[in-house]
């Protein structure tokens, strides 16, 4: 599979509904041996697979359709392996909170995590964690 932007998160886009700038936007790392992609999946509550607990990115910049923020550091993480990255919108309810972006393309990816930190930095040379 290829880094997907989630269609649900594109309809509600679309439709003024999804707010990265202010939300509170969260990665989260994803075992794809449990979690499988699925265009019909719209909330948090429907993924399974995630390794760690997931950050809330920071200094958001949403600029000519890219979505970017600071890098981040997972703290001790230790559980199966990671092939992907999941970005959400955190509602403070798994049925609300928003899926926007499933990243499985990237340095260190797939990763074996073993109870130590896990940084991820975002693609410094496009300056991007994903566009529209």
């Amino acid at each position: 599979m290829a880094s997907v932007i989630y269609p649900k998160a594109k309809e509600a886009a679309l439709a003024g509904g999804l707010n990265l700038s202010s939300g509170v936007v969260k990665a989260a790392l994803i075992d794809t041996g449990t979690y499988t992609y699925s265009s019909a999946h719209e909330f948090y509550d429907e993924v399974t697979g995630v390794v760690g607990t997931p950050v809330t990115l920071a200094n958001k910049s949403l600029t000519n359709g890219v979505f970017d923020a600071d890098d981040v550091t997972f703290a001790n993480v230790a559980g199966d392996t990671i092939e992907a990255i999941l970005i959400y919108v955190d509602t403070g309810t798994a049925g609300t909170s928003r899926l926007v972006a499933l990243i499985d393309q990237g340095a260190g990816l797939p990763l074996t995590p073993n109870g130590t930190d896990v940084q991820c930095v975002w693609d410094n040379g496009a300056n991007r964690i994903f566009a529209l």
